[in-house]
């Protein structure tokens, strides 16, 4: 075991796929030399050479659109957006040719392919930077979408992704990059995609989330618990395809339900979630199931950001809303 926080796991990960598949090669703009604007790369080309990690010019369309070519040939390429709010000029690319080769080849050919971008805000950026827009990928078919929270599990899907025989967009929430160390396995190990993971068991409400909400969800169960609250907390890890399973065990356990992340509200992940949840556990609800979430505006410039994100006394006053309804 090791301590390591999310951006030095990501950066573990990174280096056993390298090490352990000599069909791994990872690019990107400035993930080589420098390492990457966060330093999620750093120390890589130097370890595996510069056929292995190179940087590409600053044109995201190339760089995805060459991946595919790079799979398809027989590769695993690991490419990294240095922003998700970056990469829309490869929209196409992802819309139209990487979530549908196996479709359209009736299953012949697949895209064992990682696409990496830092998400969200709440770290005082600029324009472009902190978006949290992952439910436009969660709706393609064909795309696989993974969202940590924890070093452990940062380390562990990144894995799975890079080995999975189908194109996974790995979002990586940057306000926790470098958040609080947490003891990791060394070496290799994967987690399951698809698989939620139950935080803190409890029988109050199920509170579900992700990525960099999941650190105010913590906050607020711990508030909650000292009032002899026991929220019951799903990770959901993946968003697409998530865990229906254990979703709608939970709440059926629970009988309420509180969602909650930082992407826009309307037809977002939240929303998906309690229309899956009021369909399949009608019958056990006690309360119509709510969402916490960002509105719809884009998300502001560094002086107002902290109007936009929800923080644990928002989290804590939605669940004693539910309870008392």
């Amino acid at each position: 075991m090791s301590a390591a926080n999310l951006v030095t796991s990501v950066n573990a990960g990174l280096a056993v796929a390298l090490e352990s598949d000599e069909r791994v090669v990872m690019y990107g703009q400035d993930i080589g030399r420098n390492g990457g604007v966060f330093q999620a790369t750093a120390g890589l080309q130097e370890r595996f050479g510069e056929r292995r990690v190179f940087d590409v010019p600053l044109a995201e369309s190339g760089i995805v659109g060459t991946a595919i070519g790079m799979a398809v040939a027989g590769l695993r390429p690991v490419v990294e957006m240095q922003f998700s709010g970056f990469v829309y000029p490869a929209f196409n690319q992802i819309v139209s040719h990487v979530a549908r080769l196996r479709n359209r080849t009736r299953g012949s050919m697949s895209l064992p392919m990682v696409i990496r971008m830092p998400y969200g805000g709440a770290v005082r950026a600029l324009e472009h930077h902190s978006e949290s827009m992952e439910a436009i990928f969660a709706h393609v078919p064909g795309l696989k979408v993974v969202i940590p929270s924890t070093p452990h599990d940062a380390k562990g899907l990144l894995l799975a992704a890079v080995r999975d025989p189908d194109p996974v967009i790995f979002m990586e929430p940057k306000r926790l990059y470098h958040s609080p160390q947490q003891e990791i396995p060394e070496g290799d190990y994967e987690l399951p995609l698809g698989q939620a993971r139950v935080v803190q068991e409890g029988d109050a409400v199920t509170v579900i989330g992700y990525g960099g909400q999941m650190r105010d969800i913590r906050a607020a169960a711990a508030h909650l618990k000292r009032q002899d609250i026991a929220i019951e907390v799903i990770d959901l890890r993946t968003i697409y395809p998530f865990d229906q399973e254990t979703v709608v065990e939970s709440v059926r356990k629970t009988g309420r339900l509180l969602v909650v992340h930082e992407g826009p509200r309307s037809f977002g992940v939240g929303a998906e979630i309690v229309s899956f949840a009021t369909e399949e556990a009608f019958m056990y609800l006690d309360a119509p199931p709510r969402r916490l979430t960002g509105t719809d505006t884009i998300i502001p410039l560094p002086a107002s950001e902290h109007f936009y994100f929800m923080q644990p006394e928002h989290i804590v006053d939605a669940v004693l809303e539910l309870i008392e309804t």
